[in-house]
């Protein structure tokens, strides 16, 4: 009864891997445009420059499609090889996602304490000739969320050893309104913006992760149920 059901409802699944497949080329096209005509906005980390927003697009993108193809054209082919590779795909991707979720949980105190002062790390690249990417992306977060710094706005006197901080940190913005001690700088750091963000969205958030756990085990089990059908019966099925 089981397998009758998800083999009945395996054509509407064909049909949202195949538009999974067709928006991981979308990402994987966006995140290589992004990198060629965006090349001057990258990340806020020194210790993971590569992890900028264009290739992190790139990476999504790739595993979608390669994922949607390999889940597309086994249901199509009725290839068993092809289906058990996308099977095997989503359950790396589940069991990595499941183990940096708790990870993150179990260390959220340090992982929080690090990545605050990689960021800080990060400040005192901001002038250099270089790293005009991390200067473009605190100019517009900084300019976006109505904050300054890591925590606070001193975080800049402390990585450019002086006391000034980015225009964008400035209420009223204006030419070189960064190194005027007595404008009105925006109090708040990013780092708390954002966390802010994440616990205003979190129901949000968490129906999107939810979407996509049950996405990921629908695809295991249709693709394990017509992996069987296929071997039992060794008749085509028809999608």
């Amino acid at each position: 009864m089981y397998s009758w059901l998800l083999l009945k409802m395996f054509p509407c699944y064909l049909r949202l891997v195949l538009w999974s497949r067709l928006c991981g080329c979308g990402l994987l096209g966006v995140g290589i445009w992004l990198s060629v005509s965006q090349g001057s906005f990258a990340t806020f980390s020194p210790s993971f420059p590569s992890l900028s927003a264009a290739n992190m697009v790139i990476a999504i993108g790739a595993i979608v499609m390669v994922t949607g193809f390999l889940g597309c054209l086994g249901a199509i082919k009725e290839n068993k090889c092809l289906l058990l590779s996308f099977f095997v795909v989503l359950l790396i991707i589940l069991l990595a996602e499941l183990i940096l979720l708790i990870l993150f949980f179990v260390y959220s105190d340090k992982v929080s304490e690090n990545a605050k002062q990689d960021l800080k790390d990060g400040l005192a690249l901001y002038n250099t000739d270089n790293n005009i990417g991390l200067r473009n992306a605190w100019n517009i977060i900084q300019a976006e969320w109505k904050c300054c710094g890591v925590t606070g706005y001193t975080d800049w006197h402390e990585a450019l050893k002086e006391k000034v901080v980015p225009d964008r940190c400035c209420q009223e913005h204006y030419q070189e309104c960064g190194r005027n001690s007595t404008n009105m700088f925006w109090t708040r750091g990013c780092y708390e913006k954002v966390e802010e963000w994440l616990d205003d969205n979190k129901h949000l958030l968490g129906t999107i992760g939810m979407c996509i756990l049950v996405v990921q085990l629908l695809g295991m089990a249709f693709s394990m149920t017509l992996f069987h059908q296929i071997h039992r019966s060794g008749k085509k099925y028809d999608a």
